[in-house]
């Protein structure tokens, strides 16, 4: 009967825990599809700044305005984009509004899981956590700016050269051009959380760092059915460029978990404190 109440307890507890997530993720979505920013100029202390407030929109609102600074950015400048569908607008905005809503989101995701979980880890898993937190946020940062600012953009650049090349029309579909650029930089994101992850089973003692160094012609093989997964195009080319950094952040990866398994048996073992007479 007490096994059963610790189950009901811990099964109330993650209910609770997601209902909290929920209404949160849910108020951020809404305003991203409800609202619009509309910016002006503050002055501060003989200064001119740029700032935003929220007003009403419906139509305008905060995804479209995201998604033509993404079409102004990351485009051609000669691409046209077209609605081919009758919701493909619709689409694009729930797509763009769910990683807004995500984006913003994630520290209060973080907050109620690790609250959740947290109080069935052991004390040298919430040291691992502490130690891997912040540089899996940064390298995930990292991973997604540099996805959407600079290999996107690269990307879409390559490919319109073999359409001029064939003489079609530079034209692409809206919903293409947000599902393939929100999948591709976040399919970098995650990529870049890649080292993180291989030391982090290193340092909980689930997988030697001589494994990761002895497997690296199958994560090579890896890098590369994941590029063809995550990229919805059907060229070789976005496949590669997620495949070579995936390769090298293994590799990264595997040398920091073999750094700290040397330092680890450089110190030997723990020794005990002989007790006081």
């Amino acid at each position: 009967m007490g096994d059963l109440q610790r189950i009901l307890a811990i099964v109330q507890e993650a209910q609770r825990r997601l209902i909290r997530i929920g209404v949160v993720l849910a108020a951020i979505f809404g305003f991203t599809l409800l609202v619009k920013l509309v910016p002006f100029r503050l002055e501060l202390f003989g200064r001119s700044i740029p700032f935003a407030y929220p007003w009403p929109s419906p139509f305008e609102n905060i995804t479209a305005q995201v998604f033509r600074a993404m079409a102004h950015f990351l485009l051609p400048s000669n691409v046209t984009l077209l609605n081919v569908g009758v919701a493909d607008s619709i689409v694009a905005q729930m797509e763009i509004g769910l990683l807004l809503t995500l984006v913003v989101g994630m520290p209060w995701i973080v907050h109620e899981v690790g609250a959740f979980l947290m109080p069935a880890f052991r004390t040298n898993e919430r040291a691992l956590l502490r130690t891997v937190g912040i540089p899996a946020s940064i390298l995930f940062a990292i991973g997604f700016a540099a996805g959407l600012f600079v290999l996107t953009p690269f990307t879409y650049r390559l490919l319109f050269e073999y359409v001029a090349g064939m003489g079609l029309a530079p034209v692409l579909g809206v919903q293409s051009f947000v599902t393939f650029t929100l999948l591709y930089s976040l399919a970098f994101g995650v990529v870049f959380e890649l080292p993180v992850f291989l030391y982090a089973l290193t340092r909980l003692g689930v997988v030697r760092a001589s494994a990761w160094r002895r497997h690296w012609r199958g994560a090579v093989l890896g890098a590369f059915v994941f590029g063809m997964i995550v990229t919805p195009d059907n060229s070789g080319i976005t496949m590669t460029l997620i495949a070579l950094p995936m390769i090298a952040l293994y590799l990264g990866g595997a040398y920091f978990a073999g750094r700290w398994e040397r330092r680890r048996d450089d110190a030997g073992p723990p020794r005990l404190a002989a007790a006081g007479g």
